[in-house]
């Protein structure tokens, strides 16, 4: 294999040199004891006490300028450190310089060499500079600072050199000199600007951590509700999102956005709210989001931007545990669908959203199938995933697999060239230092051919790592051997013909990015939460204001953010599926109590409730018997009854049933979709039927009979009573007319004796007799 496979293969960044430099000092302390012409020391000694070339820790904290050229002078600044049991005397600082890199591989393994390597390094600089050292006790430090003119390094032609710093001293138990402490970094050299200069794309990578929850307020605007106020931190001055904005404005870098990130934002900038316990409270850094927003606008006013689908979907966990379970796919369709959409509402500009972007950039044939899936035509693979066997860096571009789908090969070295601990200075010169020199010796590998390389870093930087990036992309601005290109054109870049165009296989993916995917479980917590959202929605009058959140809290579920936080992955989830069985809950049955019907037929009532802010519709309810024998719904048209509720009303639906035979019945309500889902739990309740038999009937009819003979009596009655008063007023008044005819004047029943009694045997009594209050007499009937 080539060498600029062999590199590739693997990119070292500050965190692994330090592991191969601890392996070095455990196992490997006899050898270069005996190298250095210094006793033997066991492996145990070399643990216990830095001994040799190590008892001093060199630290190169600057070097300036990073990529000289002719008239400069170097300036290199450090401290040592007296690591050792004995007192270091009669010490020199030095600067070594040389010899000049001839590949990639060459200095990719100068970065793991540790201690000084008589048949490697350099010997010190010839009238160069140093810095005396009388005593350094052990465990003290003291700063040196060397200065030398570009003119007096030795530096013949352009390319890459070795650049040293040693200290040479004595202890108590060796009285000469000796090397007993180095550390190495490089001096990239293009003194002219390169005739065919390598056309780089980095890409600047605006991600973060999922915040928002699926709860929004009670108003009208729906305020999203966040799981905590954390991003805050990192958008405030100072904080990691402000100096990817901050920096990345002034550097030639293309935007890699998620879209969740800008819809988070924006949501702050308009005002939220945050869970405090079991309520929530208003959210405090609205004018944090929205002078961010500002920066944010600003820095890519017509600027490439590359939008990621919304909420940075885990791709490779999809394809390994998700692609098999029903929705996970087309939920990425709908995620791929908002990018665009959220970005051109947020930004007011139109991003590229044909990429995906698989975590690391490693891929196998599931994972480009699925990336592909949702739209995209290019994958960001990385050159660790798709070797080149080739003693070149190949052009990033090429078509892959069956040509369909354009891979952009990020390039390992370059890309992971920043992951290490950037806090510490010596950390980041020397991360600086290796990427332009890895870049330079991109662009002499071929210098007669001009290619494009494509640099895709961590995906969430820290801030110390994204002012160390900007330090590189910042001295390569003199364009000496490097140009820049976004995304765009490096994916629309001629490809080599001998680049590698094949898919590597499932088993080649790396076990620890396969240790972090999401499990299948989440795949099918999220089939849950989507079942339930379905079955939700088709009853809501509004239904926009619960798809939109849950469906952005599904997406959020599989993010690539989630890798290395199982448990918090999982609490998230739990959340967003209980909180939707909350809402869903608001529309339910009202427990009934049991009834008791008498007669062969009556309405049964059964009560819906609905405890939500917008109304429900397109729900009807069922009522079944248990012994449709003994207690039945009338007929077909009444056993299923529509449901339309208003928000936070009842609903009481009345069913008519028949009985036929005494007894207990069980009976069940239950709601449903008008798709005939059932919608929540069933409701029952106990019918007790007490059925009427015909001896009661008979009785019943008897006493309205007699009740009817009763009042036809009693009409008859008072028929009569009035007839003998209309005769008996005649017959006195032909009587009085009579009388006045005897001329004495006087009126009717006045004359002689015997007046106010009847005058002739024949006249009738008066009907009723005085009233008594004694009781009544047997068989009488007594009208009251």
């Amino acid at each position: 294999m080539g060498e600029a496979a062999d590199i590739q293969g693997s990119g070292p960044s500050s965190a692994r040199r330090w592991l191969r430099r601890t392996i070095t000092i455990a196992v490997g302390a006899p050898l270069l004891a005996g190298l250095l012409q210094a006793p033997a020391a066991s492996p145990a000694e070399a643990a216990e006490d830095a001994t040799g070339s190590k008892t001093v820790d060199v630290s190169l904290d600057t070097v300036t300028p990073s990529a000289p050229v002719e008239g400069d002078t170097v300036t290199v600044s450090g401290t040592v450190t007296n690591r050792g049991k004995k007192t270091v005397t009669d010490a020199t600082v030095d600067l070594r310089v040389g010899p000049r890199m001839t590949s990639r591989s060459e200095i990719d393994q100068t970065t793991e060499r540790t201690g000084y390597r008589r048949d490697s390094d350099p010997p010190t600089l010839d009238g160069g500079p140093s810095v005396k050292i009388a005593k350094l006790g052990a465990g003290l430090s003291t700063e040196f600072t060397l200065s030398v003119p570009v003119s007096k390094l030795g530096l013949d032609e352009s390319g890459v050199y070795q650049l040293g710093v040693s200290l040479t001293g004595r202890t108590s138990e060796q009285s000469y000199d000796r090397v007993l402490g180095i550390e190495r970094t490089f001096l990239p050299y293009q003194p002219e600007s390169a005739d065919k200069k390598t056309q780089l794309t980095y890409l600047w990578p605006l991600i973060a951590s999922s915040h928002v929850s699926a709860e929004t307020a009670t108003d009208d605007q729906q305020t999203p509700v966040f799981e905590d106020d954390d991003l805050a931190a990192e958008l405030r001055p100072g904080g990691r999102l402000d100096q990817m904005v901050s920096l990345g404005k002034d550097l030639p870098v293309t935007w890699v956005i998620d879209p969740d990130l800008l819809a988070t934002v924006d949501a702050m900038a308009n005002g939220y709210r945050v869970k405090d316990g079991t309520a929530d409270a208003p959210g405090k850094n609205q004018a944090v989001a929205e002078r961010w927003l500002d920066s944010l606008q600003e820095a890519t006013q017509g600027r490439k931007i590359v939008a990621l689908p919304f909420a940075d979907p885990d791709l490779a966990s999809l394809a390994h545990r998700g692609k098999d379970v029903p929705g996970s796919l087309a939920h990425l369709q709908s995620a791929t669908a908002l990018a665009g959409m959220t970005v051109e509402t947020v930004l007011h500009s139109q991003p590229s959203t044909d990429f995906a972007w698989p975590a690391d950039g490693a891929v196998d044939p599931s994972i480009v199938a699925v990336a592909t899936s949702a739209g995209a035509d290019k994958v960001i693979a990385r050159s660790d995933s798709v070797l080149d066997d080739l003693p070149y860096t190949p052009t990033a571009a090429r078509p892959l697999g069956n040509g369909s789908t354009t891979a952009v090969v990020s390039d390992a070295i370059l890309s992971t060239a920043f992951e290490g601990d950037m806090v510490r200075a010596e950390g980041s010169t020397l991360a600086v230092q290796e990427f332009l020199a890895q870049s330079l010796a991109i662009t002499l590998e071929q210098p007669e051919q001009q290619r494009s390389i494509v640099v895709a870093p961590q995906r969430v930087p820290t801030a110390a790592q994204a002012q160390t990036m900007a330090t590189a992309l910042k001295a390569l601005s003199g364009k000496r051997w490097t140009q820049p290109a976004d995304l765009v054109a490096a994916a629309a870049a001629k490809p080599d013909p001998d680049a590698s165009t094949t898919v590597p296989s499932g088993s080649r993916y790396p076990k620890e990015l396969r240790d972090q995917e999401l499990p299948v479980q989440a795949f099918r917590d999220m089939k849950t939460t989507r079942d339930e959202l379905d079955d939700f929605k088709v009853i809501l009058t509004l239904p926009e204001r619960v798809v939109t959140p849950f469906g952005n809290a599904i997406s959020r579920e599989m993010s690539t953010s989630w890798r290395g936080r199982t448990q918090a992955a999982s609490v998230y989830r739990h959340d967003v599926l209980r909180y939707l069985q909350n809402l869903t809950e608001g529309v339910q049955l009202v427990d009934k109590s049991d009834l008791t019907l008498s007669g062969r037929s009556a309405t049964i009532p059964v009560t819906v409730q609905n405890k939500l802010l917008q109304g429900v519709d397109g729900l009807v309810l069922r009522l079944t018997s248990s012994n449709k024998n003994r207690l039945e719904v009338d007929n077909e048209r009444y056993a299923e009854l529509p449901v339309k509720i208003s928000a936070g009303h009842s609903q009481s639906v009345k069913f008519p049933a028949s009985a036929n035979v005494n007894g207990q019945v069980l009976m069940t309500a239950q709601l449903y979709t008008e798709d005939g889902t059932p919608y929540g739990q069933p409701m029952t309740f106990n019918v007790k039927v007490s059925e009427i038999t015909a001896t009661v009937m008979l009785v019943i009819a008897g006493g309205v009979l007699l009740l009817v003979l009763a009042g036809v009596r009693m009409y008859t009655q008072r028929k009569r009573v009035a007839a003998r008063n209309a005769e008996a007023e005649a017959t006195e008044a032909d009587v009085d007319a009579d009388a006045d005819n005897d001329g004495d004047g006087e009126g009717p029943g006045t004359d002689g004796p015997g007046a106010g009694e009847p005058e002739q045997p024949s006249d009738p009594a008066p009907d009723t007799g005085p009233e008594s209050g004694d009781p009544s007499g047997p068989g009488e009937k007594v009208d009251r």
